[in-house]
Parts: C-alpha cells; sequence; structure tokens
C-alpha cells in the first residue's frame, strides 16, 4: 500500500508538472463540473417539484437559498483556503503538512456547521423572517430549513473534503462524492413530496439525506486512506500557522458567501415587498443560472489547484499558460451558454411559473441580463481563481466579494427606487459588469508578480 501510494502521488505530479495544460486542466476541471451540474439539478429540482405547491412554496425554497449560502459560509473558507494552501504544500513536496492542513480544516467545518444548526433551530422564526420570508410563506420556509439544518455539520464538512480532493489531482473521487448526492436528492425529492405527502418538507428531508450521502462517500478514500493526504484526529493541528495561512485566502470565500447572504436577504425583502411573484420569478432565475455559473465555477476550480501546484513548483511558465487558456475558453464557453440560455428563457421560467404571468415576465427579465453578462462574469471569476490560487489572498478577497458585495450592494436599493420591480430583476447583472473595473487592475498586478518571479528564477 505505501508503495502504491508513492507511486500514485508520483503520477499526479508528472500530470500537474508535465502534462500539457490543455489537458491537464480539463482532467481537473471536468469532474468538478460534473459534480457541480449534477448539485444545480437537484437545486432546481427542488424548486421544480415545489412549483407545483404554488407560488409562495416556490418562494419559501428561494428564501432558503440563503440558508444554503450561510451553510457554505461555514465550510468554504476553510475549503477555499485548505485547497490552496494544501496544492502549494504538494507543489514542494510536504505530504505531511498538507494532510494537517486537511484535518484542521475539516474538523473546524464540522464545528462551525454544528454551532450553526444548534443556533438555527432554537431561533427558527427570526431566522426564517430574517432571510426574507414574507407572512405567506413563513410556514413554507420553516419546514424547509429544518431539516437542511440537521445536515449542516456534514454540509460544512463536504465543502472541505471536496476541495481537499481536488487540491491533491483526485477529482474524480470529488465527482462521484457530491454528484450520487445530487442524483439521490432528484430520486427523492418526489418520494417524499407527494407520496409521503410531506410537502416542502419533503424536498428538506430529501436534500438532507442527500448531504449524509455524499459525506459517507467523500471521506470513504479518507478513511481507507486511498487517497493522498490523510484525514485524523492525529493530524488536528490547530496552529496559528496553518489557521492563519487557510484564513488569508479562504477568508475571500467567506466574505463572498457572507456578501451573498446579505445581498439575498435584501433582494428578497425587496422582491417580496412588491409580491410574493417577483420574489419567486427572481428565485427561480437564480436556480436556473446556477448551472453556466456551476460550469464556470468548475473550470475555475480545475485551473485553481493547477496554478498553485505549478507555483510551488516554481513552474512559472505553466502558471502564465494555465490563465491563458482558462482565460480563453472560459471567454467563449460563457457566450456559448449565454446565448443558448437567453434563447431558452421563455421556455425555462415557463416551466416553474405556471400561470403566473408576472412570475414569468419577471424572471425572464433577470435570465436575459445575467446572460448578457455572463462573459465578463466567467472572466473575472478565472481572475479571482488566479489569485486564489497563487496565494494573492487581497485580490482574491476584492474579487470574490465584489460580484455580491462592493459592487451589488450600492446598486440595489437605487435601481429598486428607479426601476421597481425591474431594478431588482436587473440589479445582479449591473453589479457583474461594474466588477470588470476591479478585476482589471488585479490582474495587471499578477502578472507582474509573475513576470518577477520568473525573472529571478530563470
Amino acid at each position: 500500500m505505501p508503495h502504491r501510494s508513492i507511486q500514485s502521488q508520483q503520477q499526479r505530479k508528472n500530470i500537474m508538472l508535465e502534462e500539457p495544460i490543455s489537458r491537464v486542466i480539463p482532467k481537473m476541471a471536468i469532474p468538478t463540473i460534473v459534480a457541480f451540474l449534477i448539485n444545480s439539478v437537484y437545486s432546481l429540482a427542488d424548486t421544480y417539484f415545489v412549483s407545483s405547491l404554488g407560488t409562495s412554496a416556490t418562494a419559501a425554497v428561494s428564501v432558503n437559498a440563503s440558508l444554503d449560502q450561510l451553510i457554505m459560509m461555514a465550510g468554504s473558507m476553510l475549503a477555499v483556503g485548505a485547497n490552496s494552501y494544501i496544492a502549494r504544500l504538494l507543489g514542494q513536496g510536504n505530504e505531511k503538512k498538507a494532510s494537517q492542513v486537511l484535518s484542521t480544516s475539516f474538523f473546524l467545518a464540522m464545528g462551525l456547521g454544528a454551532a450553526l444548526m444548534v443556533v438555527g433551530l432554537i431561533f427558527m422564526h427570526p431566522m426564517v423572517r430574517l432571510l426574507g420570508a414574507t407572512p405567506t410563506c413563513e410556514e413554507y420556509a420553516i419546514d424547509y430549513a429544518t431539516y437542511v439544518l440537521y445536515a449542516a455539520p456534514f454540509m460544512a464538512a463536504n465543502f472541505v473534503m471536496n476541495q481537499c480532493l481536488r487540491s491533491e489531482g483526485s477529482a474524480v473521487l470529488s465527482m462521484v462524492g457530491m454528484g450520487f448526492g445530487g442524483v439521490l436528492n432528484c430520486v427523492l425529492d418526489p418520494i417524499f413530496i407527494f407520496v409521503f405527502d410531506m410537502g416542502v418538507a419533503g424536498a428538506s428531508l430529501a436534500t438532507a439525506i442527500s448531504k449524509w450521502v455524499s459525506f459517507a462517500i467523500l471521506i470513504f478514500p479518507y478513511l481507507t486512506r486511498r487517497s493522498l493526504l490523510h484525514l485524523s484526529l492525529r493530524n488536528f493541528r490547530p496552529s496559528w500557522g496553518i489557521i492563519s495561512s487557510v484564513i488569508s485566502v479562504g477568508s475571500s470565500s467567506m466574505f463572498r458567501s457572507g456578501l451573498s447572504v446579505v445581498a439575498a436577504i435584501l433582494l428578497n425583502s425587496l422582491a417580496g415587498a412588491i409580491s410574493d411573484s417577483v420574489l419567486a420569478g427572481i428565485g427561480v432565475c437564480t436556480k436556473v443560472m446556477m448551472f453556466p455559473f456551476s460550469i464556470i465555477l468548475g473550470f475555475g476550480s480545475g485551473f485553481q489547484p493547477v496554478a498553485g501546484f505549478n507555483w510551488g513548483a516554481k513552474r512559472y511558465d505553466r502558471v502564465e499558460e494555465s490563465y491563458r487558456f482558462s482565460a480563453w475558453v472560459a471567454l467563449i464557453g460563457s457566450a456559448l451558454m449565454a446565448l443558448t440560455v437567453a434563447l431558452l428563457s421563455d421556455a425555462i421560467i415557463v416551466a416553474f411559473a405556471g400561470t403566473d404571468p408576472q412570475m414569468r415576465h419577471i424572471g425572464r427579465i433577470c435570465m436575459v441580463s445575467q446572460c448578457i453578462a455572463l462573459p465578463i462574469h466567467a472572466w473575472v471569476a478565472v481572475v479571482n481563481m488566479y489569485c486564489a490560487g497563487l496565494g494573492n489572498a487581497r485580490g482574491a478577497l476584492i474579487l470574490s466579494t465584489s460580484r455580491q458585495g462592493t459592487c451589488f450592494l450600492p446598486l440595489l436599493y437605487p435601481m429598486a427606487w428607479l426601476f421597481g420591480a425591474y431594478g431588482v430583476a436587473t440589479v445582479q447583472a449591473a453589479a457583474d459588469v461594474l466588477s470588470l473595473a476591479l478585476a482589471v487592475p488585479i490582474l495587471i498586478g499578477m502578472n507582474k508578480r509573475v513576470a518577477l518571479a520568473k525573472s529571478d528564477n530563470p
């Protein structure tokens, strides 16, 4: 077993350092994209099956998207930071410390998820109101939030294991863990909602079970020593060096998730004040746009460890090549996806809106506007991953918080005041365009940093 592990480790190093960039990044990205897409499917499946229960039930699922973001915030800070740090450590050949980073991040994520679960269950009613639930959809929102909270510790830990499997080059194992849970959720949704007549609570229970199953699959390679890294309590080292290195990069993801929660709460409040139809229409658009966003994020997640590994190994030529390849693929791919979704937008919204004309109209406007801005969002996401992969915590933080923070929040209330429901529906697209002003100077700085490192190590 040790000999096989060393041999496998050397093979993965050779892939990262020698295989053509145009092959290694897709090889890393495709399993992640598939996993993200399957997760997007089961997220949309909840909305699809629940939509048959009425507009208020659909609005409740939209409100609880903010709860998912809260749980993501508990795990993603540690997951993204650990991914970046572990990729650089493996590039340097320091597997022992990489295992300590994994174990520390895993157990801290479990603890943060458990804390969120306890607080959420105790303060359930004020929590769903804070997330933007209207009086007409509050009880539905509570039904959906309950089982999801029970799964919160495992969801937070899943983020860490998923990211860390990718950082060591095991993207297929990550895909299997996340993907199987997604497929299971799609199967269980109609059973719990309709056969067992659980309604919205059934969708929540199906989601929770899928997360528990994903946890079992993702932890299996660690428990059976089939991974390069070792997950165990013995490797739990909450030292300042490890925590600060993880948080310095991962904080960008935490702030992004935190701002996403704040943005979603404010957006839900403004949309809900107009009508449940507007709230539901924007919520459906958000779930549908998770498909192109998942592809973009999955591709960036394939690019990030490749850039980080080669940066740690001082292969700066491959760092530059990996960025150029990723930027072009992101721009061209996102433009094609945007055109496809925009052309099909009306048919897509009709599948969820039923006979609600306002939900259909607002949902389509929201979707088309985000399609227009999608290539910009994709390119900025690549620059963000570039910063995270190379350990540029400041650049990663600025870009990750721009989309639903520094570029979104200043626009939200003015656009809602000036254009009403139309302003609320198009504010995300406007923020995506504005984020371009932040990404350009950061990229220039990153390119100078790589060029300087390359000249110092010819």
